[in-house]
C-alpha cells in the first residue's frame, strides 16, 4: 500500500515537474471566397485578414427574379462598417447605425401582405412574409423579423440572425 502512495505521489511530482507547454500562435493573414450560381441565381462572398488587425470582405446575392443585394463590409479598430447596395423594392437610401444603404429601389410605402399573395411573392415580397422580401420576412427584407438580413436584426439590421452575430 505504501509503495503505491509512493509511486502516485513520484508520477504527480513527474507531471508538475513538465507543466504544458503553451504556444501563442500569432494571428496570420488570410483570404478566401466562393461564387455559386445556379437556376435560383447567384451567391457569393470574399474575405481577407491581415493578420489581426483588419477584415475586409463582401458578400451577396442575386435571385432569379434580378433582386440583387451586395454588402461589402470591414472590420477594424474603428469598428464594424457596411455598405449595403441593392434594387430591392421597398428599400429606401437610408443610414441605420454605421451601415451604408444605396438602394436603386423607388420609394415606396409598405404595405402587409399578409400569408397570400401580397405583392410579388408570398405574403408581399418573400416567401411567407408580413410584407417583407426574404423567405418568412416580417416587415423587413430577409429570413425571419425585420431587418435586412437573415433574421433581422443583425449587423446594424443588415445580418444573418435576429439580434446580430
Amino acid at each position: 500500500m505504501i509503495s503505491q502512495v509512493f509511486l502516485a505521489s513520484f508520477l504527480v511530482a513527474v507531471a508538475l515537474a513538465f507543466p504544458p507547454e503553451h504556444i501563442h500562435h500569432a494571428p496570420h493573414p488570410y483570404k478566401f471566397g466562393y461564387s455559386v450560381k445556379d437556376h435560383h441565381g447567384e451567391q457569393h462572398r470574399e474575405e481577407s485578414g491581415d493578420g489581426g488587425h483588419a477584415v475586409r470582405g463582401s458578400y451577396g446575392f442575386t435571385d432569379a427574379r434580378g433582386i440583387r443585394r451586395e454588402v461589402h463590409y470591414v472590420a477594424d479598430h474603428g469598428g464594424f462598417r457596411a455598405q449595403v447596395k441593392t434594387n430591392e423594392p421597398g428599400t429606401a437610401n437610408q443610414n441605420p447605425a454605421a451601415v451604408h444603404l444605396v438602394s436603386d429601389a423607388p420609394y415606396a410605402h409598405g404595405h402587409d401582405g399578409g400569408y397570400g399573395y401580397g405583392g410579388l411573392g408570398y405574403g408581399g415580397l418573400g416567401y411567407a412574409g408580413y410584407g417583407g422580401l426574404g423567405y418568412a420576412g416580417y416587415g423587413g427584407l430577409g429570413y425571419g423579423l425585420g431587418g435586412l438580413g437573415y433574421g433581422g436584426y443583425g449587423l446594424g439590421g443588415l445580418g444573418y440572425y435576429r439580434y446580430g452575430y
